[in-house]
């Protein structure tokens, strides 16, 4: 019985999800060459500074390269930056035609990178699983074009839509499938964010944890933020006992004291304009942006998320619900901040996406 024939797209969008978490600020690129039906070159981005997708997969493919149609998840760029342009060398390796997933947005590149493969008698086609290629780069697509990272609220809550109890347990909402998938978002984001309370309550480590397939922490860590106005975290937290980068985001001005505490403890403190001690966050995430930090993954708690939904900051949110009831008027419910006084004001999600872990469902969505 024969197999499913080979979709080269697919594959190349599967090597691109092998980069996620090591490219950034650079996009998530997976490059697949096939010639005669047979493919001949593999490739994904390496590390900003290393070599592209379609370099990689062009160098595996040799001189079989010629005359070979190359599918690739992410417009090719045509500019100089750390490393040449794909374009030139994709024309000097004599590919004969292009399937780009999606148009790169960058500025430097939109649409300039197949024309020039076009000019140079190149077949190009454009579009062929182009949703599944914008949510690998969702994260650089919005970075690109606005200067500011992509913010994903992600959150745990029971049937009844609690956070915790009214003691402030929360361990374990969601079950260990979920947590385990939560570690893999942590490895691909740039940033981890949570407000001081999530801190005081739950001492987190927030680190990725067991992704590379042997236990333990990757190698790579993403940077940690922790918005607290007063600067009330202990300097004794597990947080700072992590390898990896953390910003106390704090309002100014801030007590020196408490400043050089941290900064004892190897964390970065940064004041912000605030209204009574709440931080601004569009100035947090500008700032964020000009760090060329391109995704925020926020893990709470209440307080933040409010403030984050009230002006309008999230792109898109994660939400796993356990089937259990934890009831308790005091308990508190996942997002706070002062919310909406009409259903028909509830903001929306688009392109909803319901997913399994175990017993636990995760709903996903993109806010409108």
């Amino acid at each position: 019985m024969l197999g499913r024939p080979v979709n080269f797209m697919e594959c190349a969008l599967s090597l691109a999800r092998l980069s996620l978490g090591y490219t950034s600020p650079n996009p998530a690129v997976g490059a697949v060459i096939v010639r005669d039906g047979v493919v001949v070159g593999l490739g994904y981005t390496q590390p900003p500074g290393s070599k592209h997708a379609e370099i990689m997969a062009l160098e595996h493919a040799g001189a079989r390269a010629r005359g070979a149609t190359m599918f690739v998840t992410l417009e090719p760029c045509c500019h100089y930056g750390r490393t040449p342009p794909c374009t030139e060398a994709i024309i000097e390796a004599g590919i004969s035609e292009v399937h780009a997933a999606l148009i790169d947005p960058n500025p430097l590149v939109n649409g300039k990178g197949m024309k020039a493969l076009e000019e140079a008698g190149i077949r190009t086609f454009v579009g062929e699983y182009e949703e599944k290629a914008r949510e690998i780069n969702e994260g650089y697509i919005k970075f690109i074009t606005t200067g500011l990272p992509f913010v994903i609220a992600k959150f745990a809550m029971s049937l009844d839509g609690k956070i915790a109890t009214q003691t402030g347990d929360s361990r374990w909402i969601s079950n260990e499938e979920s947590r385990k998938y939560v570690h893999y978002l942590r490895q691909i984001v740039d940033a981890i964010m949570v407000g001081a309370n999530t801190v005081l309550a739950d001492d987190p480590q927030l680190s990725a944890r067991g992704c590379s397939g042997r236990g333990g922490k990757t190698k790579r860590q993403p940077l940690r933020v922790i918005v607290d106005g007063k600067g009330r975290t202990p300097p004794s937290a597990r947080i700072f006992r992590e390898p990896g980068e953390t910003i106390i985001a704090v309002a100014k001005p801030f007590d020196p004291k408490k400043s050089e505490n941290f900064r004892k403890v190897n964390a970065e403190v940064m004041e912000f304009n605030a209204t009574e001690s709440v931080i601004d966050l569009s100035e947090l995430l500008a700032v964020l942006g000009r760090r060329q930090v391109t995704s925020v993954l926020v893990e709470g708690g209440n307080k933040l998320f409010g403030s984050l939904f009230d002006q309008g900051l999230v792109d898109k949110v994660l939400a796993f619900v356990s089937p259990i009831i934890i009831g308790g008027e005091r308990a508190k419910s996942a997002v706070g901040g002062d919310g909406v006084n009409r259903i028909s004001e509830a903001l929306q999600l688009s392109r909803v996406k319901i997913t399994e872990f175990g017993s636990d469902v995760l709903i996903s969505g993109y806010v409108k």
